[in-house]
């Protein structure tokens, strides 16, 4: 595993899955997971177009797979979760790593809304146990801290998986219920996990004193996963290309971020980029 401050190349990770597939299949409605069911070599085209741009773990396509979403759409969360692990299995080399993609679940948790801890326990467990052929567990785009921790739980008492967790914050410094760096280091540190850091929500330069802040509170390797910056409010589409992006996330390197890749609106052309910019500055 890499570590903060040491000489071994950072390791990359993968860019979005979802914005990714909403350009290959832009009619996709409801539950995006069921792809691995019905356009199964879709899903691991794009994965191994990952790979092949240097990512080196790569997520799983089930960010919001969990049992409450997929009832709604008639599949059980365990099949949905199986073949999205064995379609990013069948996209990486002996040399990446398949890390099983867990989100929110998408409901605030108590005392924000009805969410309880145990039924958000319930609903993580349930896709890692399906999910326990991957190699690592990610715990993404989370903003609610207890939700993170009942996450890190069902992941720590259904399986042996490593535990990636990130966080998804504002351009305040916190997450919208008020998680700050601070808190998620300490908390995430007692909770045992492998790495922590940001994802979404902002771009690079938005990021960077968010994850500034998080070098100087953690010995833990970090992990930055940003947008492509903001996305145009009338047509979606992220402005920020693949170079741009590219060169905004140098200064995570100066930090000693560990893992790194993109979240909304970039593609594979994204990581090659990075790829590319980090080769350059090591050179």
């Amino acid at each position: 595993m890499s570590v903060k401050g040491s000489k071994k190349k950072i390791v990359l990770l993968d860019g979005a899955m979802g914005t990714t597939l909403q350009r290959s299949v832009p009619k996709t409605k409801g539950f995006p997971e069921i792809i691995n069911l019905t356009n199964p070599e879709l899903v691991t085209k794009i994965q191994r177009a990952y790979v092949e741009a240097g990512s080196k773990i790569i997520y799983t396509n089930t960010f919001g797979a969990n049992g409450k979403k997929a009832e709604k759409e008639g599949f059980r969360v365990d099949q949905v979760v199986a073949a999205a692990v064995e379609n990013a299995r069948a996209a990486c080399d002996k040399d990446t790593r398949v890390a099983l993609d867990i989100a929110s679940v998408g409901e605030m948790m108590e005392p924000y809304g009805t969410l309880s801890a145990d039924r958000a326990y319930e609903l993580f467990a349930e896709t890692v146990r399906a999910g326990r052929g991957a190699d690592l567990a990610v715990l993404e785009t989370m903003y609610d801290i207890n939700e993170l921790l009942a996450a890190i739980k069902a992941v720590r008492e259904n399986s042996d998986l490593p535990i990636f967790a990130t966080m998804t914050f504002t351009a305040s410094g916190r997450t919208i219920t008020g998680c700050t760096p601070g808190e998620m280091a300490e908390k995430l540190e007692a909770a045992g996990v492998e790495a922590i850091g940001i994802n979404c929500s902002l771009g690079p330069e938005e990021s960077y004193p968010i994850m500034k802040e998080l070098s100087s509170l953690s010995r833990l390797p970090l992990i930055i996963k940003p947008n492509a910056g903001k996305p145009d409010p009338k047509t979606g589409e992220y402005a920020m290309t693949p170079e741009e992006f590219a060169q905004r996330m140098l200064p995570f390197a100066q930090l000693g971020v560990s893992y790194m890749g993109g979240c909304c609106g970039t593609g594979p052309e994204y990581i090659r980029a990075l790829r590319k910019a980090l080769d350059g500055m090591n050179a």
